[in-house]
C-alpha cells in the first residue's frame, strides 16, 4: 500500500497536510523495516489471535447503510484483524491509465465522494484503531481488503500468491500479511460459474491449481480466510438435493464433475479436499462444530425472494495449518435464518476464528519461593 487513508476532518474536508502525505513502501510501513520480533526485553511480540472475515458485497453500500451496525458487532468482538472481500471499489487511476490497485479511485467528481465515505467510516471508533490495505480491480468488482489493529505489525503484506512481487493479483483477490509465526492470507476465489463456454470452470481450476502450489509451498503455519466460493461436503449446504441439481436456464455442462451450483459441483469440493489435504490444513469451523446447523451453520443465504430463499452455502472459512489445530479456540458464524440476521446488509454474514496464545508468547512462569 502506497499511503494509509487518515481520518477525516469533522467538517468533512482533509487538511492540506492529510493531502499531500508522502508515499510509503509497497506493502506499507512494516514493508521498510523488519518487525523486530520482541519488546526489546526479550519477549516475543504479542500476534494477532482474533481474526473476522465478511464479504461485504460492495463495501461502500455497507458503509452507506449498514455500518453502524456492523460497527457495533466489530466494537463487540474487537478482533485483531479484519479481512474483506467483494469491496467494490474501483482503483486509482484515470481512463486509459495504469491503475494503482493500493489506492482508491478520486480522480472524479462521483469517486471523490465516495472516496470522503470511506474515509469518514474509517476514521470512526473502532476503525480508527485500524490500519488498512486495500487490493483493487481497476472497476466496482471484487477486491479485498485488510484491517490490521495498529498494535500489530507485520513483516510484511503482500498482493500476489508468488508474495515476491509488488504486482496486485488480478482483480485484487489476495492479500497476505506476514507475522513472526504465521502467514495470514486473505482471498477472495472467483465464482466457478454455469458455462464451460464462458471460461469460468478455466479460470476456477486455475485459481484452485495456483492455490495448491501456494500451501504446499508456505514455509510458515497458515491461517486461509475469506469467501473461497466452495462448500466441501454436503453437511455445508442447506439442500444438498437442490444444490446438485441446479441449473441455469437448463443448460448442463458436458462433464457431469462441473455439474450442479457454483461452489457445490463434484470438481470443486474434489479440488478443495485435494488442497486441504496436500496443505495439511484444517477447516476451523468443521473441526469445533461436527454436525448440521441449519439456523446458524451457513454464511452465505440466496435472496428471500424465490427460489433460493431458505437456501445457504457455508463458503467463507478459517483454514489453519494443523500446527495450529490445537490453538482454536472459537470459530463462529454470526449471521443466523432465512431472514439474513447479522448480514448487515450482504449476501454473507461476517466469521471470526479465535487462537489461544502461543507456548512462546505465554507469560513465564514466576520461579517459586
Amino acid at each position: 500500500m502506497k499511503r494509509f487513508f487518515q481520518p477525516v476532518a469533522k467538517d468533512g474536508s482533509p487538511s492540506k497536510k492529510r493531502q499531500a502525505a508522502a508515499a510509503e513502501p509497497e506493502g506499507g510501513p512494516a514493508s521498510a523495516g523488519a518487525a523486530t520480533g520482541g519488546d526489546g526485553e526479550g519477549r516475543p511480540a504479542e500476534e494477532p489471535r482474533k481474526f473476522l472475515t465478511w464479504n461485504a458485497n460492495s463495501l461502500l453500500l455497507r458503509m452507506k447503510s449498514d455500518w453502524p451496525a456492523f460497527s457495533q458487532l466489530v466494537a463487540r468482538l474487537d478482533p485483531d484483524v479484519i479481512c474483506v472481500q467483494e469491496v467494490r471499489m474501483p482503483a486509482a487511476g484515470s481512463k486509459g491509465a495504469p491503475k494503482n490497485p493500493s489506492e482508491l479511485k478520486d480522480d472524479t467528481s462521483s469517486s471523490r465522494d465516495e472516496k470522503q465515505v470511506v474515509l469518514r467510516a474509517l476514521s470512526t471508533s473502532p476503525f480508527k484503531d485500524y490500519r488498512v490495505w486495500w487490493s483493487l480491480s481497476d472497476s466496482k468488482y471484487a477486491g479485498t481488503a485488510m484491517f490490521i489493529k495498529k498494535k500489530f505489525e507485520p513483516k510484511k503484506v503482500s498482493f500476489n500468491l508468488d508474495r515476491t512481487s509488488s504486482k496486485h493479483e488480478t482483480d485484487g483477490r489476495v492479500i497476505i500479511a506476514e507475522f513472526e509465526s504465521f502467514l495470514l492470507l486473505n482471498t477472495y476465489a472467483p465464482n466457478n460459474g454455469w458455462k464451460e463456454e464462458e471460461n469460468s470452470f478455466q479460470r476456477r481450476r486455475k485459481w484452485d491449481k495456483r492455490m495448491l502450489e501456494f500451501v504446499q509451498h508456505v514455509d510458515k503455519p497458515l491461517i486461509w480466510c475469506g469467501d473461497l466460493n466452495v462448500s466441501h461436503e454436503e453437511i455445508d449446504v442447506s439442500h444438498p438435493d437442490f444444490f446438485s441439481s441446479a441449473k441455469l436456464n437448463g443448460y448442463t455442462p458436458p462433464n457431469q464433475e462441473d455439474c450442479g451450483q457454483p461452489g457445490f459441483t463434484p470438481a470443486e469440493r474434489r479440488r478443495f479436499g485435494n488442497i486441504l489435504f496436500q496443505g495439511k490444513l484444517v477447516d476451523a469451523y468443521r473441526h469445533l462444530h461436527k454436525e448440521k446447523d441449519m439456523d446458524g451453520g451457513f454464511s452465505w443465504s440466496g435472496h428471500p425472494i424465490g427460489k433460493y430463499r431458505g437456501k445457504r452455502m457455508r463458503i467463507d472459512y478459517f483454514l489453519v495449518s494443523e500446527q495450529l489445530k490445537d490453538r482454536i479456540v472459537s470459530c463462529e458464524m454470526h449471521g443466523r435464518g432465512i431472514e439474513l440476521d447479522g448480514f448487515y446488509g450482504s449476501d454473507h454474514c461476517p466469521v471470526t476464528l479465535e487462537l489461544s496464545k502461543a507456548v512462546a508468547e505465554a507469560a513465564p512462569e514466576q520461579p517459586k519461593p
